[in-house]
């Protein structure tokens, strides 16, 4: 028996790294899994990665037509939406006098505008009772240099967590933030390019700033994705759940 059992979920943002995790842990527990991606290719290895249970859709939050024609996809074929977890985001190291409209654009796009819409269009396959995860940051509580567009796209998802739980509470929905600190990625990786070198020297600068001293793993952030989106976590709303080593708690 999984914890998420005959449950219908949705990751968007689901062909790589934590939403990818995420995916296969709803999946391995009872879940029927619809993960989202931008690139096909990408989305097809990470459906055949999961296995039984997944469905790839391609599709942009961003863009309100890829919206509209996913959550027609999963009326068409589930009815409901049980869970969603918003976990699609983009974010690069831009200081403030580089930031240009498009990199604002392009951030807040798909970690606010994507957000907020994929919310929107999803409340009528929404049952009483359903769970809502989005996806923020520990950058959302700390100031991080060449990171102020990122970081305050994850602060608005922080505050979209609270304000829907208020508004939706009537309905038992509940909405929590997942606020991950370092995790290894690719794409925490990829910021170190294809060096072994520098991407050693980039862990291990991280690690030192943790206090549990290393990287989380993708599996742990997975892990507190299942407690949110399951019956155990029934009492949780308006919540942030770090899964952080400790690095914007103590």
């Amino acid at each position: 028996m999984g914890q998420l059992d005959g449950k219908i979920a949705l990751v968007t943002g689901g062909s790589a790294g934590i939403g990818l995790g995420v995916a296969q842990r709803f999946a391995r527990e009872g879940a029927t899994v619809y993960i989202t991606g931008r690139r096909k290719s990408e989305l097809d290895a990470a459906v055949k990665t999961i296995g039984a249970g997944a469905i790839g859709v391609q599709s942009d939050v961003s863009r309100l037509a890829d919206l509209d024609a996913l959550f027609a996809t999963i009326r068409e074929r589930s009815g409901r939406l049980d869970v969603l977890f918003a976990n699609a985001g983009v974010g690069a190291l831009v200081a403030l006098d580089e930031v240009t409209e498009g990199e604002y654009e392009r951030t807040f796009g798909i970690n606010v505008k994507g957000m907020l819409f994929t919310m929107q269009k999803a409340l009528p396959l929404l049952p009483d009772g359903a769970s809502v995860i989005l996806a923020s940051s520990t950058n959302a509580s700390q100031g991080i240099p060449a990171m102020s567009v990122y970081s305050a796209s994850k602060a608005a998802a922080r505050n979209f967590a609270r304000s829907w739980a208020a508004e939706l509470a009537g309905r038992r929905i509940r909405v929590n933030s997942i606020s991950p600190g370092p995790i290894e990625t690719p794409g925490l990786l990829g910021f170190a390019g294809e060096d072994a070198d520098a991407r050693r020297e980039l862990k291990d600068n991280f690690s030192s700033s943790i206090p549990l001293g290393r990287l989380g793993h993708v599996d742990e952030v997975a892990s507190a994705a299942v407690f949110l989106a399951s019956d155990q976590s029934s009492f949780t709303t308006g919540a942030e759940l770090f899964v952080d080593g400790g690095l914007a708690q103590i």
